[in-house]
């Protein structure tokens, strides 16, 4: 068989129509044939004499000469090739024979319509049977498009090593396949000890929105922009919160005739410190207005204790459930206005005069009223019977107490609940509720309470 191979091979083709001599086929060449026609590059092959032996569809595609016309050519002189090109592509051709490995060279060819390409060509020398050389081989196709192939790589191969984003490609199962430092680092983990893991093995909240997110490409394909996705990790170290800015890509088969899923390529960018900052700024600059609202209503109330309500009604928006005042008259605290221990509610003066609490000791406003400074609680869950020791609303969780001074005097402490819904209170959260509270002792002193010995 493979002596007939050669011989079919480097048999010239006098007529230059392509076709073979008279006599039943080779066996195989069908195969052969339909094999070099769909490369998806251009492939031709010369004997030993330079002849044209092979010439495959690409070929004919990017030079426009059918296979008829170029087979049984001697080298491309007077066709292919410009005249005073000829002899160097000749000599750089042929001269792989001889010699091992494989060559590469760029030509400038002609196409049949007398237009020039810049081809990129691989070439390599052909053995006989008796390990003499037979001939040459020539792999081609135009620098552009192989300079599109090279940069394709090398952009993968950037991406994959030294890319400044997360980049993961998630098969059809949604499990990684191939992942980047950024990504291993991102989420916490090796690179090859994350390759065929389900993504909820290290993401403990937010895996279904991002699975989601996956699936949709899928489906769909790649959504118009990138998404932030917050996330869970679970680490050595513990939970961490972590912001993601994504953008999803369907990759697809470039082989099949239909597009056929291969998985998504999922890069993403750690912009948490950023979304916390942008949202820290968010929160200041609303906190900032609802103090300026609540001074100018304030500023029109004739009663100072409706002033001291005003506050407390523009404090509550987007920060706490409740609100209590408790006012310091003699060695008690006193209940001067709270808002519903129901539903949340505006707030208002304790109705037919101030109740004495009777707080345990060590209670949160009792320290606050102590240290002369903010104290912050937590149950660290929904707990009745915690919330109730301390005489909270049942469903408090969260709670800050910020003492209310006033010309130098302790006039009382101004407590914010939280339900566990909410966040437990954190160090700027106390800085907000001893703004309010300076305001709130500036409204009960102007009332006229009996201030507590300073």
């Amino acid at each position: 068989m493979s002596a007939s191979r050669s011989e079919t091979a480097s048999a010239p083709v006098p007529d230059g129509t392509g076709a073979g001599p008279a006599g039943p086929a080779e066996p195989g060449g069908d195969l052969l044939a339909a094999l070099l026609d769909g490369m998806d590059v251009a492939l031709c092959a010369f004997d030993a004499d330079g002849v044209v032996t092979h010439w495959n569809r690409e070929a004919e595609r990017i030079l426009g000469w059918p296979s008829e016309e170029a087979v049984g050519r001697r080298g491309f002189t007077g066709w292919a090739v410009r005249p005073a090109d000829a002899d160097e592509v000749r000599e750089r051709l042929m001269a792989v024979m001889d010699a091992p490995g494989r060559q590469v060279h760029e030509f400038a060819l002609l196409r049949k319509d007398g237009s020039r390409v810049l081809v990129r060509t691989q070439t390599a020398g052909v053995r006989g049977a008796d390990g003499n050389p037979a001939g040459v081989y020539c792999a081609f196709s135009e620098v552009h498009a192989q300079i599109d192939l090279e940069r394709s790589i090398a952009l993968s191969e950037a991406l994959f090593e030294d890319g400044s984003w997360g980049v993961v490609l998630v098969d059809v199962d949604l499990r990684p396949t191939i992942v980047n430092a950024y990504a291993a680092r991102a989420l916490g983990t090796g690179r090859a000890t994350l390759l065929g893991r389900p993504l909820g093995e290290l993401i403990v909240q937010g895996v279904e929105e991002l699975e989601g997110a996956l699936q949709h490409v899928l489906a769909e394909g790649a959504p118009a922009s990138p998404a932030e996705v917050w996330v869970t990790l679970r680490t050595a170290e513990g939970e961490r919160r972590r912001c993601w800015r994504s953008g999803f890509l369907r990759l697809a088969s470039p082989l099949a005739e239909e597009p056929v899923p291969l998985g998504v390529g999922w890069l993403f960018q750690d912009v948490t410190e950023a979304k916390l900052a942008e949202q820290e700024m968010d929160r200041l600059r609303f906190r900032s207005n609802q103090l300026h609202r609540a001074a100018r209503a304030a500023a029109e109330c004739e009663d100072p204790m409706e002033a001291v309500t005003c506050h407390l009604d523009f404090a509550l928006a987007g920060f706490a459930d409740h609100a209590l005042v408790d006012l310091a008259v003699g060695e008690r605290l006193v209940r001067a206005a709270a808002t519903p221990a129901g539903a949340p509610g505006p707030a208002a003066p304790v109705v037919g005069g101030g109740i004495p609490v009777r707080y345990p000791a060590g209670h949160p406003a009792l320290q606050a009223v102590d240290r002369i400074g903010s104290v912050r609680a937590s149950a660290g869950g929904a707990d009745e019977e915690w919330a109730l020791e301390r005489q909270w609303p049942p469903d408090t969780a969260h709670a800050l107490c910020a003492v209310l001074r006033s010309r130098g005097r302790t006039l009382g402490v101004l407590t914010f609940l939280r339900t566990a819904g909410r966040p437990a209170f954190e160090r700027p959260d106390a800085a907000y509720a001893e703004s309010v509270a300076a305001r709130v002792a500036t409204g009960v002193d102007l009332a006229g309470v009996v201030p507590a010995t300073p």
